[in-house]
């Protein structure tokens, strides 16, 4: 769900863990959205401090799934592409073939 964007790192890593049942501490990657989805704040743990990255597009909005008991999983190449702006849910992971015998 959105978040007050007035709310900080440690702000943010309290709700993670109250609302969400996230614990911020572990590494896990908390994206956060405004209410208009046009900004982002992602908070991690980087094993010495919270760090917050904080991103607004100059134009358009992020593209969002729809809000399922308020967490979504992501994997880095869509995280990736939903920081950059991009439709996050074309990027899959490459299929895995089954090896082939050597001869």
């Amino acid at each position: 769900k959105p978040v007050d964007f007035r709310r900080g790192a440690d702000s943010l890593a309290a709700l993670a863990r109250e609302a969400l049942g996230q614990d911020p501490f572990s590494g896990t990657v908390l994206v956060f959205r405004a209410k208009r989805a046009d900004r982002v704040k992602i908070v991690t743990w980087d094993g010495t401090g919270l760090v917050m990255l904080w991103k607004a597009l100059d134009e358009g909005v992020f593209k969002w799934p729809p809000i399922s008991e308020g967490v979504m999983k992501l994997s880095s190449a869509q995280l990736s592409a939903l920081v950059e702006g991009l439709d996050w849910t074309r990027v899959h992971p490459p299929r895995r073939s089954r090896p082939s015998a050597v001869r």
